[in-house]
């Protein structure tokens, strides 16, 4: 190649460089959100602080700036802290102590003579002048033998509890609030079906409890834990989370009471000996379980009873003095996915009517024989309510009342049917 079309190509190329950065210029003035603009804006925002703004904000197809959702930020530590203790501060107030106290003998150690049967001239030789002495009894004197929490529902006294917490009938109960005062309380009603029971105490004017509804909760919320742990320590609080739902438990204690409850909320907030019957609440400070049970050998799982569940037992009381609880009168099996993999069954949800060793699965003259339901029916629905997600029939019958009418979705065979049941009240003795 000569040397004269060696500068001609050099030439050419130099044309077409400076032809090319007159077009990128152009285009920098022609608009301003192209590559360089957008670079060189980002470099000048970067030293005004408007940086972050450029990051939340896109291009169109048309060129034009459109902003996209914010990003959301977490709340400082100190807002979820403020959270707890303004909970635990609305709370508390209404949170009472429960002292069980009961008359016991009174044994101590007594001179006695072991020999004493035995005629005078061995009673010498055996005992030799040594003194012996024994336990004996003098009388009886009331001793505290345990505590409970629980939790003011009325103005005029009327305190929430559990069951086994006051199921001793020989026993006396003191309620101590949370400004220190002491009042004798007796047991009004305990009911048949969930460890749950009542207790009144003659005051007026006392700080409630805000119920809230536990069948808005969900997994992975904060719970909070306020109660008399041990026994000893009052008001306690404890903050965990819900970390299970519909659960079925036997609770038992050690005054041999033994109860199974079912439909219970899981929760890591510590839950100790005396914290039996407080409140478990959410962050607003309402009231959305009431402490019943820890798992025996683990840590950090306990166990409270939904306060949906305990409402319509605290409104009987408030109207009639006692818990009228509703009874269809079936026994039945909660239906899960392995249960329905093991058994075939049609569905893996569901209340599945069927007889134990303890009575046919229709008790003779009930509601639910009257309504004609049949052992092996699958019961998926109370009053359009579905049994799916772990509810447990049982719980959900608890939200009607005595002579209340629901209408029952069964799945029979292969046929989908409705039954329209009356319910009735629950006889002394459970028989479902």
């Amino acid at each position: 190649m000569n040397k004269d079309k060696k500068i001609k190509i050099l030439v050419a190329g130099i044309f077409a460089a400076a032809v090319f950065c007159v077009g990128i210029a152009a285009s920098l003035r022609a608009s301003e959100a192209g590559f360089f603009g957008d670079a060189w804006n980002f470099i000048k925002d970067s030293f005004s602080g408007t940086s972050t703004e450029m990051l939340l904000k896109g291009k169109t197809n048309e060129g034009k700036q459109e902003e996209s959702a914010p990003v959301p930020l977490y709340k400082p530590a100190y807002d979820y802290e403020a959270a707890v203790v303004n909970a635990v501060d609305v709370a508390s107030k209404s949170v009472v102590s429960i002292v069980i106290s009961k008359d016991l003998p009174v044994v101590e150690r007594c001179p006695t003579n072991p020999f004493g049967n035995l005629p005078p001239e061995f009673q010498d030789f055996f005992g030799n002048g040594i003194q012996f002495y024994g336990e004996c009894e003098k009388g009886t004197k009331k001793q505290e033998i345990g505590g409970g929490s629980g939790f003011v529902v009325s103005s005029d006294g009327l305190v929430v509890t559990n069951k086994h917490v006051v199921v001793d009938k020989d026993a006396e109960y003191t309620v101590f609030t949370n400004d220190g005062k002491k009042y004798d309380a007796k047991v009004l009603a305990q009911d048949p079906v969930n460890d749950l029971a009542l207790l009144k105490i003659s005051a007026s004017n006392m700080p409630v409890a805000t119920i809230g509804d536990s069948d808005s909760i969900k997994l992975g919320q904060t719970a909070i834990a306020i109660g008399n742990a041990l026994g000893e320590f009052r008001n306690t609080v404890s903050v965990g989370v819900i970390s299970g739902l519909a659960r079925s438990i036997t609770a038992g204690s050690v005054t041999g009471f033994a109860e199974k409850i079912e439909g219970v909320i899981q929760t890591d907030a510590a839950i100790n000996q005396g914290n039996s019957g407080g409140p478990l609440l959410n962050l607003k400070g309402e009231v959305i379980g009431i402490n019943t049970a820890i798992a025996s050998g683990a840590q950090n799982i306990g166990f409270a009873i939904p306060i949906n569940q305990a409402r319509r037992a605290i409104e009987s009381v408030k109207k009639t003095g006692t818990i009228q609880s509703t009874y269809l009168g079936v026994r039945y099996i909660p239906i899960t996915e392995a249960l329905a993999k093991k058994q075939n069954l049609p569905l893996s949800y569901g209340a599945l009517v069927r007889g134990t060793e303890e009575g046919p699965a229709v008790i003779p003259g009930s509601p639910a024989e009257k309504a004609g339901i049949q052992a092996e029916d699958i019961i998926t629905k109370v009053n359009g309510e579905s049994l799916e997600g772990g509810k447990v029939l049982a719980s959900v019958l608890q939200k009607y009342g005595v002579g209340e009418k629901v209408t029952l979705s069964i799945h029979r065979g292969e046929k989908d049917i409705s039954l329209d049941v009356v319910l009735g009240e629950r006889p002394t003795e459970k028989e479902n």
